[in-house]
């Protein structure tokens, strides 16, 4: 290697309607790995870029959550196979900003992976769980039918930078939801790893749309946001302010007790519920 080389930086883009973009403003703030050394340049995502992705994921919905069930269940599982198949890159990126060894950010992958594949698993099994046939007087059939609640806000754990990520937006995802995912702002890069999978997946375009920068910052333009339906504050220490926000436009909110913050635990079906509608359908008994 030449003595002169020049090490070339990198710089991530965000993940909107499909595609690898820079930030419209052309901001990008730093990252550095456990021991304060540079790591990358990530985009620092602006109010216009949080708006795109609201649009985005809008105009995904619609086919997103007509698709079957089994289908989205097929395409979350695609995602898990694909993130099989870089794993080691997840782990060097893990290792990277979080300071951690390797053997805790293989398990943190591992998981991560399998979080998926629970999730997609649960995509055909929803209705059953969520919904039931009702008792009524008179001679119908009634049925409560959980259906997406459609565009979800996500604030990823800004630790777990992978395995709380995945856990956060996988719920929606699978219930039929579109996301517009802000990822860890300390550790940013396994998230963006993930959006670069999703580029070359069977996820359709404008489902996942995944934003780096200031936390804050973007969740409070989502909070905001007329065309957010529901807000997962997972990532926010104080949600108090944002959920607030979100009450002007009647948006679902998630705010996640203790149990919810664990991670490594299977999940229950708590937030398949939060991002869940519930329908009621009257149809009269044959004859």
């Amino acid at each position: 290697m030449s003595e002169n080389r020049v090490e070339v930086k990198k710089t991530y883009k965000l993940l909107i309607n499909g595609e690898s973009v820079r930030s419209e403003s052309g901001r990008t703030y730093e990252i550095s790995d456990g021991k304060g050394r540079f790591l990358a340049n990530v985009a620092l995502a602006s109010r216009k870029d949080t708006r795109d992705a609201v649009v985005s994921a809008r105009g995904a919905f619609g086919s997103w959550n007509a698709a079957t069930a089994y289908n989205r269940g097929q395409i979350l599982y695609r995602m898990a196979e694909m993130l099989e198949s870089r794993r080691d890159e997840f782990v060097a990126s893990i290792r990277a900003v979080e300071g951690v060894k390797a053997s805790s950010a293989q398990s943190q992958v591992e998981r991560s992976i399998d979080r998926i594949v629970w999730y997609a698993g649960w995509s055909d099994k929803i209705a059953q769980v969520l919904g039931s046939t009702n008792p009524v007087a008179g001679p119908f059939f009634n049925f409560s039918i959980p259906t997406a609640c459609g565009v979800v806000g996500v604030t990823a754990p800004q630790q777990s930078s992978l395995l709380g990520l995945v856990s956060t937006m996988a719920a929606p995802l699978a219930l039929g939801c579109t996301v517009v995912v802000v990822a860890s702002e300390v550790a940013p890069l396994p998230a963006v790893l993930l959006g670069e999978v999703c580029c070359t997946s069977d996820l359709p375009s404008g489902v996942l749309n995944i934003l780096t920068g200031r936390t804050l910052e973007i969740a409070q333009v989502l909070a905001a946001h007329e065309d957010v339906d529901a807000l997962d504050l997972s990532g926010v220490d104080e949600p108090s302010e944002l959920a607030a926000a979100a009450a002007g436009s009647i948006k679902r909110v998630f705010r996640p007790r203790a149990v919810d913050l664990e991670w490594k635990k299977i999940p229950d079906t708590r937030r398949l519920r939060a991002f869940a509608e519930i329908s009621t359908v009257w149809h009269t008994v044959g004859q």
